[in-house]
């Protein structure tokens, strides 16, 4: 048993929404296949993965060093004990050889979109879905047959008025979901309080309104906008600041009671370690939003995790970004607090399996082996032709 090649195409989003920060128009993403010996059906086990959103692609990494250190490994030597399996954890070790410690975000993206590929050839050639391999090794065995999952939307679109936000709104309720997010921070206080308002005239009330700021805030319009929000009680205040401004966070936990959240641009265990160590996160409250496929993969998230464990963390407080089959996957299968969807926003990359079903604010989990791209036809034409299926 071998990998007999590992390919990357970088594919654009071809999206025209923007955040408090950017636009997506120039956004692409790496498609990376994960090619085996192992046959089933008179074809070979591929696994797949995309680098999720909001990161350009990184196949140029890939291909200098990454693919190559895996492909030059000898072929025993990323197997598990018994033999019969890739072993993800070895393969991402041969993948950190001659890498200097720290700069992480220049190699964790590349890195962890190969390894979660990986995953999804472990997961097929043991004939299971991913969700139920993680259960097993990392979930105590507990299996769902369901995920909460929340909708990342409210975005700043050309032309758009607030019966066009209220409208979105009504359409994530009416397709099952139960919680909702919209950006802040990509206008003036006073008119994404309007915004906000006009949402909450839909959803209800605050527990089921997120709100995110993409980073974009200094120390007085982070301040301000916390004071701001505060009386409606939001279900979370996401990336107010810089990732890394810890200092900034704990003085925003010191004043605002309502949860806060981020971590979708840490990309390391010891940059969320620092997070729960000097930001003032609450375990009992806040809320974690590691993306997997953009942080080392599923290995060091399971490092990760124990670290947040160890400090009294709850596996109900993270929520992985990314809004797609990865991210689903691994919410349930690490018994998380919930996934994110993207519905109709990022093209083909968001969302999930064409049949998939929402109900309560809870979709219903695939039995396709692996992550289940296989579902998302669109996609995995993309998938299926580079691994030349």
């Amino acid at each position: 048993m071998r990998i007999v090649d590992i390919r990357e195409t970088a594919i654009p989003l071809k999206s025209n929404i923007a955040n408090s920060s950017f636009d997506f128009s120039e956004m692409t993403t790496s498609v990376v296949a994960v090619i085996t010996d192992v046959m089933r059906s008179g074809k070979p086990v591929c696994g797949f993965a995309f680098n999720s959103t909001g990161r350009y692609a990184c196949g140029a990494q890939m291909r200098a060093r990454f693919i190559p250190r895996i492909l030059a490994a000898d072929p025993g030597s990323l197997l598990d004990a018994r033999g019969d399996n890739l072993d993800p954890e070895k393969i991402l070790a041969v993948m950190m050889k001659r890498e200097k410690a720290g700069g992480h975000s220049e190699r964790s993206i590349a890195i962890g979109t190969i390894e979660v590929a990986v995953w999804d050839a472990v997961a097929k050639i043991a004939d299971k879905p991913l969700h139920v391999l993680l259960a097993e090794r990392f979930g105590g065995g507990q299996v769902p047959d369901k995920m909460f999952c929340y909708v990342g939307g409210g975005w700043y679109w050309p032309g758009q008025t607030i019966r066009d936000l209220q409208d979105e709104m009504r359409r994530h309720l009416a397709a099952g979901y139960t919680l909702v997010k919209m950006k802040v921070g990509g206008l003036p206080l006073e008119d994404d309080l309007h915004r906000l308002e006009a949402v909450l005239e839909v959803v209800g009330s605050g527990d089921r309104l997120a709100v995110d700021a993409n980073c974009k805030f200094d120390r007085a319009e982070a301040l301000r906008y916390a004071h701001a929000l505060a009386p409606f009680k939001l279900r979370w205040f996401e990336e107010p600041c810089d990732p890394l401004d810890f200092a900034l966070f704990a003085e925003l936990a010191s004043v605002y009671d309502a949860p806060l959240a981020t971590g979708e641009n840490l990309y390391s265990t010891q940059d969320v370690e620092n997070l729960v160590t000097f930001g003032g996160f609450r375990p009992s409250k806040d809320v974690i939003q590691i993306d997997p496929p953009q942080a080392y993969g599923i290995v060091q998230y399971a490092r990760t995790l124990a670290v947040l464990e160890r400090r009294g963390w709850p596996r109900s407080a993270l929520f992985p970004h990314g809004g797609n089959q990865m991210s689903l996957a691994i919410a349930a299968g690490f018994g998380l607090g919930g996934a994110e969807s993207y519905p109709g926003v990022f093209g083909i990359f968001g969302g999930f399996a064409d049949d998939a079903v929402v109900a309560d604010g809870a979709i219903a989990l695939s039995g396709r082996p692996g992550i289940g791209f296989e579902g998302q036809a669109a996609l995995y034409r993309i998938m299926r032709d580079l691994a030349g299926l």
